[in-house]
């Protein structure tokens, strides 16, 4: 088996000479509330149908987490784990001052006791009073490890990470636990640039059919592109060659043609893909406006040039969050044991060091 690549600043040309980890931090921080504010608050100009939703709690910040040392995190994946516990995979967590203070870890995992929903409340992490850092990540040269997704199949859990300084992915790489979250077992990479960068971040929805289904963009925000969708038996996840395309060639789509997009081209922040209630969902941050949207279909492999998208978290300013507006938000992620009537995620929110948290939302009204 292939050991995991770590980093050192010179096998990457850009680590070596781009800005540090924390100077991107600030620009992003400056550039999502900008962001925030061209969108136009709660009126953003987006022609997609809203549901209603409103804010369950936080689930991290100093009160929530600081005891784990983790005041300042972001992403929240969550995740429950084979022994009926909710995990949280964050991604850049600082212990004092905010973000790019002391401590930099990521990515590191919270842990809720109660897995239902409604009765979520971070009382753990992996690490005990220190959240550790899941897997090795020194961070030289600014690289981070970003997650894009954890799933669970059966008792093993699964976690897909993007390697390197933000936005500028080295490679990707995939892991295994078998003790709810506890440790991780490197399986796979994939290089950054294959498909044209269009297979960096990736999402996974387990079916009942006995496969996984992928969708995977670029991780970059300022650059434009459409969705890939790769299949995958699920006792053959960490095999790279087991993952079989689906296209369009000879006037067909298939499975086993070259890759086509299945989606039409935009910006795409976050993605979270998931089978539940017979159905498929997908959730992702939308960047202009800045808001979180949904898509709700029969098939993996249904129309979503034509299916409507749905808002779900439209944007506003600091100190005018009512409802489902929020400032600076990203993320999106399902919480397991949602169902569309009843739609819970995980939302972060960043707009200065000090703002910089994980959220719950509760959606319902989506259609379809």
């Amino acid at each position: 088996m292939q050991e995991p690549h770590l980093f050192r600043p010179d096998q990457h040309d850009d680590t070596a000479t781009g800005p540090s980890r924390r100077a991107v931090l600030r620009t992003a921080a400056a550039g999502g509330l900008a962001l925030t504010a061209l969108a136009g608050g709660a009126g953003g100009a987006s022609a997609a149908p809203a549901a209603f939703g409103s804010k369950v709690r936080d689930l991290t910040g100093p009160a929530q987490t600081g005891r784990f040392a983790a005041p300042w995190t972001d992403l929240g994946i969550p995740v429950r784990c084979p022994d009926g516990s909710m995990l949280f995979v964050c991604g850049d967590t600082f212990d004092g001052g905010g973000v790019g203070g002391p401590d930099w870890r990521s990515p590191v995992g919270l842990r809720s006791s109660n897995a239902a929903p409604g009765s979520l409340l971070i009382d753990g992490s992996v690490g005990g009073s220190h959240a550790e850092s899941l897997v090795p990540e020194g961070h030289a040269g600014g690289t981070t490890a970003i997650p894009s997704d954890v799933f669970t199949v059966g008792g093993t859990m699964y976690m897909h990470l993007m390697r390197g300084v933000i936005y500028r992915t080295h490679h990707t790489d995939f892991w295994r636990s078998d003790d709810n979250g506890e440790t991780w077992q490197y399986l796979c990479q994939w290089p950054a640039d294959m498909y044209g960068g269009q297979f960096q971040q990736k999402t996974y929805a387990v079916a009942d059919d006995g496969w996984c289904y992928v969708l995977s963009t670029v991780f970059n925000r300022d650059v434009t592109s459409g969705l890939l969708l790769h299949r995958v038996r699920q006792d053959a996840l960490g095999n790279p060659a087991a993952y079989e395309p689906w296209g369009y060639a000879g006037g067909v789509w298939a499975w086993g043609n070259p890759p086509s997009t299945v989606t039409g081209a935009r910006r795409w922040g976050e993605i979270c893909f998931r089978a539940m209630g017979g159905r498929y969902a997908l959730t992702w941050l939308n960047m202009n406006p800045l808001d979180i949207r949904a898509q709700i279909f029969a098939l993996p492999t249904s129309n979503l040039f034509t299916t409507p998208e749905q808002t779900m978290i439209i944007p506003t300013v600091p100190g005018q969050e009512i409802g489902n507006a929020v400032a600076s938000p990203y993320g999106g992620f399902i919480v397991p044991g949602s169902s569309f009537a009843d739609l819970h995620i995980t939302v972060s929110q960043w707009y200065d060091n000090q703002n910089y948290r994980v959220m719950q939302y509760r959606v319902n009204g989506l259609l379809g």
